[in-house]
């Protein structure tokens, strides 16, 4: 699978997970940022390895039962390398960063479009999906595992959507829900993001944001691990992740199903 060099000028991430101030200040503003090089080729080799075997294991449990995509979720309850990317510390201390707040995981999913899927992934917010309460803020890694040009599949995002709040999940197969909940939001600049393998964007789980669809030969793999602020509680709300939980609304989101990152 093809994947390119990281050269020092072409990463924004320091060994410690340190960003730079004006990426913090686009993030809060945008709400979305890309961060070159959060992995290093040899990271992005072994995690790209586990991840395709990991796939090819269990395609059959995808959460997605459509073209859209192969969705597996809590990967890192299940394979221990894949584990390693969820709990990355450099991922980590930038989405602390970014965030402003403390953190834990809420879970992760691998995202597979397949070879010429040819279906997008269309404009939607994260949070409104998740039974959360008491929480300021949370955002999602999006981790390039292979090279994501435009035409495999990568995202594109609404700048300064990450002040919607309120709104009811959206269709990912309906080019035009989320735009019925707020009309002017089709003219809003829509930004395409495309990354090199080991490339990551960190969105608000309110930027709207879609995926396009995969016209290639080559499967386009993305891990995202998604943080949550660490005082976050349970709201009742069914959800894949919380149903098994045995939860009581209220309940906070802790423990060792949802941990804080190692920094």
């Amino acid at each position: 699978m093809a994947t390119s060099g990281v050269l020092e000028w072409q990463r924004d991430v320091d060994r410690a997970g340190r960003v730079a101030p004006e990426l913090v200040e686009r993030y809060r503003s945008d709400g979305f940022v890309r961060v070159r090089g959060i992995l290093d080729d040899d990271e992005v080799a072994r995690f790209r390895t586990a991840a395709a075997e990991f796939l090819e294991a269990h395609r059959s449990e995808s959460f997605a039962k459509d073209k859209v995509f192969t969705q597996l979720v809590n990967v890192w309850r299940q394979d221990a390398t894949v584990g390693e990317l969820t709990l990355h510390p450099r991922l980590a201390a930038v989405a602390e960063q970014l965030a402003g707040i403390r953190l834990r995981i809420w879970h992760d999913h691998m995202l597979v479009k397949e070879p010429h899927n040819e279906v997008a992934t269309e404009f939607h917010q994260d949070r409104p999906y998740w039974p959360h309460t008491e929480d300021r803020h949370s955002l999602s890694a999006w981790v390039a595992l292979v090279d994501v040009p435009p035409e495999r599949g990568c995202m594109a995002f609404l700048p300064g959507t990450q002040t919607l709040t309120g709104f009811r999940p959206q269709d990912l197969h309906n080019e035009e829900d989320l735009f019925t909940l707020d009309p002017e939001l089709r003219w809003l600049p829509r930004v395409t993001v495309p990354l090199r393998a080991g490339d990551c964007t960190f969105h608000s789980s309110y930027t709207g944001h879609m995926a396009l669809a995969n016209r290639t030969d080559q499967a386009r793999i993305a891990h995202v691990a998604i943080y949550m602020d660490a005082e976050t509680a349970y709201s009742g709300t069914s959800h894949p992740v919380t149903d098994p939980l045995g939860l009581a609304p209220g309940d906070r989101l802790d423990g060792p199903m949802f941990p804080r990152p190692a920094r």
